[in-house]
């Protein structure tokens, strides 16, 4: 896929290397030439350009490409202004990044109907790793259900999830169960997690897996708490 992602600051370049190194083509822009010839060995392609700017705008292949991402974090101006442009440009998918409350209202007025926080996401994943020491990673579906990954309860350990039955008990689903693995990287040591796939009743849980869970976040705090 063909990805055009705009404004290179610590979100975007971490954006457009990560799914460069997935195979995807991309095309990250900043007005920094220093930043750009920074990440041209680790970006397909990087472009020094004023995303502001009409004219330089409609040389990149924007109706070629799969999403538009406005990564621009520090300039709320500047990524107001190009994601109006893109409006204006009739760019078929714009992803724009917020960082205020007052600049996610202009892109609803704008309908703009895609958007992240990543600020305020990873703060949201801290707190309730913070909170919980069992937690590993968190993800917010819905203001009710999130997707939570925690370690096996010991007293689960050695059971199926029909004997575990912790959907009943807890009105949880295991999604899937993780394991996770050391391994020498350059003289690092780096941690991998491998998932066994989608878990079915005969899903056996051992001790260091770790489980994915999708549920009411009470419901999955319910869980961890009563393992403690």
């Amino acid at each position: 896929m063909k990805y055009i992602i705009l404004g290179l600051g610590h979100f975007g370049r971490s954006l457009a290397i990560h799914l460069t190194e997935q195979g995807h083509e991309v095309i990250a822009v900043d007005k920094s030439i220093t930043i750009v010839e920074q990440l041209k060995d680790r970006i397909t392609h990087t472009v020094c350009m004023d995303t502001t700017d009409r004219e330089a705008m409609t040389s990149l292949p924007l109706k070629d490409c799969d999403a538009v991402i406005v990564a621009i974090g520090e300039d709320e101006g500047a990524s107001l202004l190009t994601t109006a442009l893109l409006k204006q440009l009739t760019v078929r998918r714009i992803i724009g990044r917020v960082v205020s409350e007052l600049q996610k209202t202009v892109l609803q007025a704008m309908q703009i109907d895609e958007y992240i926080m990543p600020e305020e996401e990873a703060a949201e994943r801290l707190a309730m790793r913070l909170d919980n020491a069992d937690i590993i990673d968190s993800f917010k579906v819905s203001d009710r259900y999130s997707i939570v990954e925690t370690r096996v309860p010991g007293q689960y350990v050695g059971m199926t999830l029909k004997d575990a039955n912790l959907t009943n008990t807890y009105k949880v689903i295991v999604l899937t169960t993780v394991k996770a693995y050391e391994k020498q990287v350059k003289g690092k040591t780096v941690t991998y997690k491998e998932a066994s796939g989608i878990a079915s009743s005969d899903t056996v849980l051992s001790e260091n897996d770790l489980l994915v869970l999708f549920g009411e976040l009470s419901n999955i705090q319910r869980l961890i708490q009563k393992s403690d």
